[in-house]
């Protein structure tokens, strides 16, 4: 027997705040009955498990020891500014000059996450 991974749970202070966001850095709509002032919100994504966000007392204190990574249909670098245009943070520049590599942003509540090169980048970049 296994386990599915039903959600992936983030704690945050503002639960539909915060997955309005994440809502619209995936493109994936919240689940219908969320509403604001809700402690506990779902973004309901097209595969795999729910981002779950659960609203806390206690700020975050430290960095992430599990994080999501973002693989964009356009490019790394146009994902990396629409999403600091959203809110996002800038944490980490990862990208070297050969095109691999990654950006480590944050998202308003100061979760880290990775945005990875996308399907073209990755074509573009001899190998």
């Amino acid at each position: 027997m296994v386990s599915v991974v039903q959600n992936v749970a983030i704690d945050c202070a503002d639960a539909y705040e915060l997955a309005r966001f994440w809502s619209a850095a995936t493109g994936c709509p919240l689940h219908p009955d969320d509403r604001p002032g809700d402690r506990e919100v779902q973004v309901m994504l097209a595969e795999g498990p729910v981002l779950y966000f659960n609203q806390v007392p206690e700020p975050k204190t430290v960095k992430n020891r599990i994080h999501l990574c973002l693989r964009p249909e356009t490019s790394r670098d146009q994902e990396v500014e629409r999403l600091l245009a959203l809110g996002a943070g800038f944490v980490g520049d990862h990208r070297n000059p050969d095109g691999s590599g990654w950006a480590v942003l944050a998202d308003p509540e100061g979760n880290e996450f990775c945005v990875l090169r996308s399907a073209s980048d990755r074509a573009a970049t001899p190998s």
